[in-house]
């Protein structure tokens, strides 16, 4: 951004490319602006965007942006040179697409990219000098998981981490597609923490009993009934002869019991 260029990160799905740009605005209090790019689009309908972008000062992150055809990206890239030219410059306005239009300074523009997937166009290489590229690669769940139970002191943490990864791989292929349910880091992290404290609060807990009662506590309650009996049998798949008792919640239903008595006797 110092250098007034764009940034282009590329790499698998779900690598995080998106939530990356989403996440760096955030952290500087910059509205950022996500479109879905599709063969579809022309660069008029493209360059209408730009043109809100810059005079609203909001970052545009565009989304699988090489689905554009080869044609339209060639004249967007000479759209994006203008722009990047005219913040480089500081001035205040500059001619855009016909019209003369205000040029804030705290704009930024980010396209991300699946590199080499069927059907998606290689950019040319005037637009290739004005993006910074970001490789990004799919991170070893497997290796995160066994650092993090190995810092909750947990002895066996490279089976306990393989035993997890394995089930979230599971959850992923086999249960039903919710807008709730998450399967990525930061639920898997949320899972394991709350194995490290489970495990700090009774160090003579074996530690397969302490890993399945997180992971059974923390994933529970957000499944429909039919996933709730699937991911059972899946963790008593790759937790064999292991029986967990239901978690006792002493102080909170005696609170609960104590609201709701409360509530009877106002009524």
């Amino acid at each position: 951004m110092y250098l007034n260029r764009g940034g282009n990160p590329l790499g698998p799905a779900g690598t995080g490319k998106t939530e990356t740009v989403k996440d760096l605005g955030k952290n500087l209090a910059k509205y950022v602006v996500v479109i879905n790019c599709s063969d579809g689009m022309d660069y008029k309908s493209v360059g209408r965007i730009f043109s809100g972008l810059v005079q609203s000062g909001s970052w545009g992150c565009f989304d699988e942006f090489n689905r554009i055809k080869i044609e339209v990206i060639s004249v967007v890239a000479m759209q994006i040179s203008s722009i990047l030219n005219a913040l480089s410059s500081k001035v205040s306005s500059f001619s855009f697409m016909g019209s003369t239009i205000p040029c804030n300074p705290n704009t930024g523009i980010f396209i991300t990219m699946n590199p080499g997937y069927a059907g998606r166009t290689e950019l040319p290489d005037n637009l290739k000098a004005l993006m910074r590229p970001v490789a990004m690669m799919a991170p070893d769940l497997s290796m995160i998981a066994e650092v993090i139970l190995a810092s909750e002191g947990f002895n066996e943490a490279r089976v306990m981490a393989k035993k997890t990864v394995t089930l979230y791989s599971l959850m992923i292929q086999q249960l039903s597609k919710q807008d709730h349910y998450d399967y990525g880091l930061r639920n898997l992290k949320a899972v394991l923490n709350m194995a490290g404290q489970l495990k700090r609060l009774d160090i003579t807990t074996p530690e397969e009993t302490i890993l399945m009662r997180a992971l059974r506590d923390m994933n529970l309650p957000k499944f429909i009934k039919d996933d709730e009996r699937l991911f059972r049998l899946l963790l008593g798949d790759l937790f064999p002869s292991l029986e967990l008792p239901i978690s006792e919640y002493a102080t909170l239903r005696t609170a609960i019991e104590i609201e709701l008595n409360q509530l009877l006797k106002l009524n």
